[in-house]
């Protein structure tokens, strides 16, 4: 079993969706829904290590954790390990969207490049590790499409399926995204580092 350390539930989704075969409990089904780590770190590597040693402790559980965002090449890589803060504690995700576009107002299509990037960790109480990282190369949008996904996916352009990735299905988003990509390097690795997580339902 593997604890997936967030509260958030379209993180939760497609952690399951994703890696499926692999039984998964959230904390509030560990009783640990109002635990919260600080994410302290300068990157999203050192963040994840810090939610999944903390969660691992916590849990006594093999448990995943993953630090994700949003780097604009405009923005200087902002607002990158911000991502989910951007603008302050009182936006929501349409919040955070809006005050992106309007920090790139006048800013053309070519100069609008970025890219999402997760990095998952993965630690057992005992001290085991693995790591891996995913990225979805894209650009910026001039205002939000689609119905799907959460946090900037409305304003995000995917390169590779040349369409929104809120336009985007489960399936389709999970093949390209940057979660998808990190949970497809970090699989392998989670059954062989923690052999006890294998051949559950």
């Amino acid at each position: 079993m593997v604890l997936i350390a967030t509260g958030n539930p379209g993180k939760l989704a497609e952690f399951g969706r994703l890696l499926r075969g692999i039984r998964t409990v959230s904390p509030a089904e560990r009783g640990l829904a109002d635990l919260l780590v600080a994410e302290t770190g300068s990157t999203f590597h050192d963040n994840a290590l810090l939610k999944a040693r903390a969660w691992a402790e916590a849990s006594g559980l093999v448990s995943l954790a993953d630090d994700s965002g949003l780097e604009v090449d405009a923005l200087g890589g902002a607002p990158g390990v911000l991502s989910a803060r951007y603008g302050g504690e009182g936006l929501d995700d349409g919040g955070r969207c809006r005050l992106l576009l309007g920090a790139l107002d006048g800013v053309p299509p070519e100069e609008r490049g970025a890219r999402f990037r997760c990095c998952l960790a993965a630690a057992a109480p005992d001290g085991r590790l693995a790591t891996a990282e995913g990225v979805c190369e894209g650009r910026i949008l001039e205002a939000p499409v689609g119905r799907g996904g959460f946090g900037y996916d409305p304003v995000f352009f995917a390169a590779e399926a040349g369409r929104g990735m809120a336009e985007l299905s489960a399936d389709e988003k999970g093949a390209i995204s940057h979660r998808g990509r990190a949970l497809g390097a970090i699989r392998p690795l989670l059954l062989e580092r923690f052999p006890e997580i294998a051949g559950r339902p």
